[in-house]
């Protein structure tokens, strides 16, 4: 998610119940609030996106600031104290371009994963980069599905001819594990680290978030069906160097994302429902980059609108197959399941933590 022009509002999709809005006001701070007025609830801001000078909800024109306070409210009376009705706010920390939020009334650190991911991000200026091209798609299968199916590449090459022309399919550079021991990996890390990219396999000590820097196949530096650049324009002039792979950022539960020399994809993963999932994906570009001169824009999305399809069509095939009475899970490749069997973990220990966590307020409260 990018939010650069000032007083620029981005109202995001629902995240369970939770409609959120995301404003950077004139101060130029980027704030997170529910998008939900104090009034009645109606929902503040009702499109995707737009510019605003102050907020105003359409269903009885309550007006709020940038920075969520309350600005006036229509005969309400003497005694209504403005200052008790602002929007309600959502943690919201930004991280090299990238905004996070978290719901939870009482957020978890975030000074870790910033310490973690900034280096590794930095380098490409995503502050600075637009939207190309975005689009959002529905996967009728459950968000564990969906995640689980990311996490290996043990289904490429029967599944996913284009992207398999540049990324790599071996499980030390889409897994967790090994690609400290890959010769090809580690003379990829070496280059770019002499070149000030920070590289090397790094991931939380809980398995939440991690990021890494990985060569794709031979000579490829994009993902387009001939592997050289979609764009002529380099995504960051801060970096040096050609060939430089796809920086991969993962983020449980919501994102993952690739960041190459020429341009940057993200992935947003929402639930919908038990049997839903939503899967937005953006294509991010040089901010001076033009459509048309500089990329051509099916060349830019063809191969991850291809993998996302052929993505869809696994996972829904998928949750087909496990709703039959006669289903047991088999066992994981070792060689190729790593991620999953990661993956799994974190989400099973996280799971755990959390309704323990609940289960002790419950005995407290009682």
């Amino acid at each position: 998610m990018i939010a650069r022009s000032a007083s620029r509002a981005l109202f995001h999709p629902q995240i369970g119940d939770y409609p959120v809005l995301v404003v950077r006001g004139r101060d130029g701070e980027i704030r997170a609030f529910h998008n939900t007025c104090r009034h009645r609830g109606h929902r503040v801001c009702t499109k995707e996106s737009g510019s605003a000078v102050r907020l105003v909800c359409p269903y009885h024109q309550w007006t709020y600031q940038t920075d969520g306070s309350l600005m006036s409210a229509r005969h309400m009376g003497e005694n209504f104290d403005k200052s008790q009705y602002g929007l309600k706010p959502v943690a919201c920390q930004t991280v090299a371009g990238y905004i996070f939020i978290c719901l939870a009334d009482e957020p978890t650190d975030f000074a870790p994963v910033r310490a973690k991911i900034e280096p590794y991000m930095a380098p490409h200026r995503m502050a600075e980069a637009k939207v190309a091209y975005q689009n959002t798609i529905i996967e009728k299968g459950n968000w564990k599905l969906v995640w689980e199916n990311n996490r290996e590449c043990y289904h490429c090459a029967g599944n996913h001819p284009e992207l398999c022309r540049t990324y790599p399919e071996a499980p030390s550079a889409t897994g967790v594990q090994g690609a400290g021991e890959d010769p090809v990996i580690n003379e990829h890390w070496q280059r770019c680290e002499d070149a000030g990219l920070p590289s090397t396999f790094d991931m939380s000590t809980d398995g939440q978030y991690r990021v890494a820097r990985m060569p794709l196949i031979e000579d490829a530096e994009s993902y387009t069906m001939n592997g050289m650049r979609a764009v002529g324009r380099p995504l960051s002039d801060d970096v040096k160097i050609s060939h430089i792979g796809t920086m991969l950022l993962f983020h449980y539960p919501t994102t993952w994302n690739h960041i190459l020399g020429d341009h940057a994809i993200s992935f947003r993963v929402i639930p919908l429902g038990p049997e839903e999932t939503a899967v937005t994906t953006k294509w991010l570009v040089h901010k001076d980059a033009v459509e048309g001169v500089d990329y051509n824009l099916e060349e830019l999305t063809h191969v991850w609108n291809m993998t996302n399809d052929q993505d869809r069509a696994i996972v829904e095939e998928n949750a087909f197959g496990i709703r039959s009475p006669a289903y047991e899970p088999g066992p994981y490749s070792e060689a190729h399941e790593g991620g999953v069997m990661q993956f799994v973990e974190w989400y099973a220990n996280f799971m755990t933590n959390r309704l323990q966590g609940d289960e002790a307020k419950l005995s407290a409260v009682a």
